[in-house]
């Protein structure tokens, strides 16, 4: 199975890289793992409607160019559908045994996504009604694709 994590800019902090890390190298036993980091838009202070649009229609844009064909995409966003964890090892397993073996979840910057790449999903998800910064939501979907592999191969793992 090929995994694919698209998201809007770099990881700076050192707890996030290893974190980041770690569930990177647990991952590797059950899939391929590729984390694609796009370009973000400097946001300036007290920016406009119009100015937040551009930006993120900018990493929209950047984003759309990264999603390799065929892939069955998520877009995490606030919106979306929460599921538990072990409905969501369900869903990768149902989409799974259905022929999709390429998933691409989509993580947008610090003003969200532009509405064209939400547009093109096959599925909105969230983790929560909660806003995370989005370096720290790379790590919390890469824990939850770890557990839900995890849950899939009835391996043990804390609940």
């Amino acid at each position: 199975m090929n995994i694919t994590i698209i998201t809007v800019g770099k990881i700076k902090e050192k707890f996030y890289r290893e974190a980041i890390g770690e569930y990177s190298k647990r991952l590797q036993r059950y899939c391929k793992l590729v984390i694609e980091e796009v370009a973000d838009e400097k946001t300036p202070d007290e920016a406009s409607q119009g100015e937040i649009l551009e930006i993120k229609r900018k990493e929209g844009e950047r984003i759309l160019k990264k999603i390799p064909k065929g892939a069955y995409v998520f877009t995490l966003e606030i919106q979306g559908k929460e599921e538990g964890s072990v409905e969501f090892a369900n869903k990768m397993m149902d989409l799974s045994n259905k022929g999709n073996s390429h998933f691409v979840f989509i993580i947008g910057g610090s003003l969200g996504l532009h509405s064209n790449v939400s547009a093109m999903a096959n599925e909105k998800i969230s983790f929560s009604k909660m806003t995370f910064p989005h370096q720290l939501m790379r790590v919390i979907l890469l824990e939850q694709v770890y557990r839900a592999f995890r849950i899939l191969n009835h391996e043990p793992y804390h609940k």
